[in-house]
């Protein structure tokens, strides 16, 4: 069970800084002490690095391996499998069945006889609303075990998994289920005598990819707007994380999601991926991953039937902490902001800029709570951070770490791994880090804080944009006047402001500039799933106009 505790006063401001998610999430964060919480150690004792080498046994069974298509658990046409390995001791947890081209063909033609034929986009509204309601009820049913395929499969602390994500995930389902049956038109004024009126229809077959980073948060900010608007989807799943949302699709027909209408294809993005963003009778694909794939994405979808797009991508987001802020409660929002998954997570505050009236006392508290950061087997109650995701994210991080030392940004602490076995890397704060520095420009995905000092408020604000990035930013300040400055002149799709990493089902996240095109969850999702069709019709003798 997670240790369940309040923030504390350390960090606190104006109440709660964070809701209560994130108190979950970050529930070993609050403590100060580095003695053991739940069998867990900070990184710094010489028996965490022993416990490290015999990991906890997994409180969960791998159920389903194979594909999901048009209703049913396949192999893949090829007969091909590809191995999923467990992070923390770096052996295999299962091998699952690898899908490409051809069973993404299969798996699209399901998807495009359920929306034209089947009943899913044919039904009332409100019969949607039930059955969605009812797949909500079965993921939080099945949430220990979900939470647990997510931790054994990522690397995420369990703890995390199951207390701050399922139920987010749950919430996002249920919040979807309630605009199932509240999407419609509108009638409008004409200049002449003519009725007319807007139907706002689902867009048809969607293709979705999702990351490795937060798997089945991912598939609810995708599938469950995607659903509610009565479209029908062929999920990619990312191949280094396949398990939960294969359980999770066996869920979502035994709640009553017809056959064909949610297809989930396990395999490669050079593959799978590229012929879900170029098949031709796929009607929009969303993706969330890297800029880099963001790109190939929207090639592929212009030079085949230039399906609808949307993308949440990259990011380097500022964190800036103003003159007179409280240092102790900087040091703690900043540091969960950055270190937060493990920091593979996109909108890490990952370029944290300090006022330089309390730069030093900020760094020498940043080294202190880096230190007492309890990192260990994400199955322990009590543990903070656990490894990265797999061998290629794990060595992309140790050589950001090399470049900040190599181009002389000073490393304060960390740096290098923890023990001999899995990807765990300590927390590592670099200190004077100037913005040439590759660490600070480029999106590091791992346990790395890059400080920098600035002086006014326009600097840092300048500064702060002067990247190709544009997902989040984080001010810390107790002037309001500064507040309104920098959150309307940070160039981000969302502006935390003395908080960080609040996602509620109903607020929109996106980014500007690189960092993707259109918003998930809330309201504004429904107008990735729809299209708006109107309506004109003659009135004959109308009794007004």
């Amino acid at each position: 069970m997670a240790t369940r505790k309040a923030l504390g006063s350390s960090a606190s401001l104006l109440g709660r800084i964070v809701s209560r998610q994130r108190q979950v999430a970050a529930a070993a964060a609050v403590s100060s002490s580095s003695r053991l919480v739940g069998g867990a150690r900070s990184f710094g004792a010489a028996a965490a690095e022993k416990e490290l080498e015999s990991p906890v046994k997994a409180p969960v069974e791998v159920k389903h391996t194979k594909l999901l298509i048009n209703g049913e658990f396949v192999d893949s046409v090829s007969g091909k499998t590809f191995a999923t390995y467990d992070p923390r001791s770096e052996e295999l947890i299962a091998h699952v069945a690898e899908g490409d081209a051809k069973d993404i063909d299969l798996a699209v033609k399901a998807a495009r006889k359920a929306f034209d034929e089947g009943p899913w986009p044919k039904m009332t509204a409100y019969e949607r609303v039930k059955i969605l309601n009812r797949y909500a009820d079965l993921l939080e049913k099945h949430n220990d075990e979900l939470g647990a395929l997510d931790s054994i499969d990522s690397g995420k602390p369990y703890d995390q998994a199951r207390y701050a994500e399922m139920p987010q995930v749950v919430r996002n389902f249920r919040y979807f289920a309630g605009w199932a049956d509240k999407i419609h038109g509108h009638t409008i004024p004409s200049d002449s005598a003519h009725f007319a009126y807007t139907l706002h229809e689902p867009v048809g077959v969607c293709g979705q990819i999702i990351p490795w980073n937060f798997p089945l948060v991912m598939y609810a900010w995708k599938v469950a707007p995607a659903l509610a608007c009565g479209n029908t989807i062929v999920l990619k799943t990312a191949e280094q994380t396949p398990l939960s949302a294969l359980l999770a699709g066996a869920l979502a027909l035994e709640a009553g999601i017809p056959p064909g209408v949610l297809n989930i294809v396990s395999g490669y993005g050079e593959t799978a991926g590229a012929a879900l963003s170029s098949h031709m009778d796929v009607d929009k694909v969303a993706f969330t991953g890297s800029t880099e794939v963001g790109k190939k994405i929207m090639v592929a979808a212009a030079q085949s039937n230039l399906k609808k797009v949307t993308l949440e991508l990259g990011g380097k987001s500022p964190f800036i902490i103003c003159d007179g802020a409280d240092v102790d409660q900087a040091v703690e929002l900043s540091h969960f902001a950055l270190f937060f998954n493990q920091g593979q997570c996109c909108c890490a505050g990952s370029r944290t800029f300090v006022h330089e009236n309390v730069y030093d006392e900020y760094l020498e508290k940043a080294k202190e709570r880096a230190l007492k950061r309890i990192v260990g087997d994400p199955f322990r109650s009590g543990v903070e951070q656990g490894p990265q995701v797999d061998k290629e994210q794990f060595n992309k991080v140790l050589s950001y770490i090399e470049s900040g030392k190599e181009q002389g940004a000073r490393l304060i602490t960390g740096g290098t791994r923890l023990g001999s076995k899995g990807f765990y890397i300590k927390p590592t704060v670099f200190a004077d880090v100037q913005d040439h520095h590759t660490i600070f420009n480029e999106e590091i995905f791992g346990p790395v804080q890059a400080v920098t000092k600035f002086s006014s408020t326009q600097e840092v604000i300048k500064r702060a944009n002067r990247t190709e990035y544009g997902l989040a930013a984080g001010i810390f300040s107790k002037n309001i006047d500064e507040i309104n400055t920098l959150s309307r002149g940070l160039r981000a799709g969302t502006v935390w402001v003395n908080t960080y990493d609040i996602f509620d089902a109903s607020i929109p996240f996106g980014g500007y500039k690189q960092s993707g095109i259109g918003r998930e969850k809330g309201i504004y999702a429904l107008e990735n799933y729809t299209q708006v069709k109107a309506v004109v019709m003659p009135l004959h003798n109308p009794a007004w106009l």
